[in-house]
């Protein structure tokens, strides 16, 4: 036990011989009308580095693969999934028990996020640590999630009450860490391979967002942010890279556009090999 040991294990994400195997345990259970087969989390060390585009295109290309996908968006502060899909603030109805049945992208996606739930979508969340962790919660427990095979829950940077929030309180069966090819790369995937690590949870490997810029004349590959150093950062966690995807402005145009969903791409195909290999 830590000599700063409060006793609360819930608000802890250490490993030590005073838990018991009840105090262990803090999975919040779904209600009895909802149906979550496997969760997949996309974290990150820092922000900006492209998690909800990849949460996005990864629930995309699992759901070309015959699969229901779905969305948990659990960035509550800076919620970017509803823009993605074009789902506006209107997307989001309860049930006569009082469940919140989430939105529902035009190819099926199911998605609840905060600004699904606000009058304009630029009004601020202004909420502590502890209340935005119980937000998730309720978006995990009090959501109607029919049947769904594949959960993607997009969290917002770092490792705080959130990420912690969701390693404890959902059965999450894998993580893909999400990253840029700058050179504080590897701390930023050694801080979310040692959370993982600490909490038990598999990673099924990392993605390289902002890679490098291909040139339309030549096909050139321009790496505009340095050299990559992904692959050998890999390495040393025993990590597969699982994909390295380009700066490019039609994905961008795409998302400001609401059409992430009719995206084409190849770049993360071995990532949703990873999820379905679970």
């Amino acid at each position: 036990m830590s000599t700063s040991c409060s006793g609360n294990c819930s608000s802890c994400g250490e490993t030590c011989s005073s838990r018991t195997a009840e105090q262990t345990s803090f999975l919040a259970p779904l209600n009895d009308a909802s149906s979550v087969n496997k969760v997949i989390g996309v974290v990150s060390g820092k922000g900006g580095v492209g998690k909800s585009l990849v949460t996005s295109m990864l629930a995309v290309k699992m759901r070309n693969k015959g699969y229901k996908t779905a969305i948990l968006d659990a960035d509550i502060t800076g919620p970017s999934i509803p823009t993605a899909f074009g789902l506006g603030s209107d997307g989001v109805g309860v049930t006569q028990d009082k469940l919140m049945v989430p939105a529902t992208t035009s190819t099926g996606i199911e998605v609840m996020s905060a600004n699904l739930l606000l009058d304009s979508a630029t009004d601020p969340v202004i909420w502590r640590g502890p209340v935005i962790a119980g937000a998730v919660k309720q978006f995990w427990q009090e959501t109607l999630w029919e049947n769904v095979d594949y959960m993607f829950v997009d969290m917002p940077p770092g490792t705080g009450d959130v990420p912690l929030t969701v390693f404890q309180s959902l059965p999450v069966n894998g993580i893909v860490i999400v990253t840029s090819p700058q050179e504080l790369v590897s701390m930023i995937v050694a801080k979310a391979v040692n959370m993982a690590k600490k909490m038990n949870i598999p990673i099924l490997g990392v993605v390289e967002n902002m890679s490098y810029v291909e040139c339309p004349d030549c096909g050139k590959k321009i790496s505009v942010f340095g050299e990559s150093h992904i692959e050998e950062v890999a390495a040393e966690y025993g990590l597969p890279v699982l994909a390295k995807m380009p700066i490019n402005p039609e994905i961008a145009k795409a998302v400001d556009e609401g059409r992430v969903e009719y995206l084409e791409t190849p770049y993360l195909d071995q990532a949703a090999e990873a999820v379905e290999a679970i």
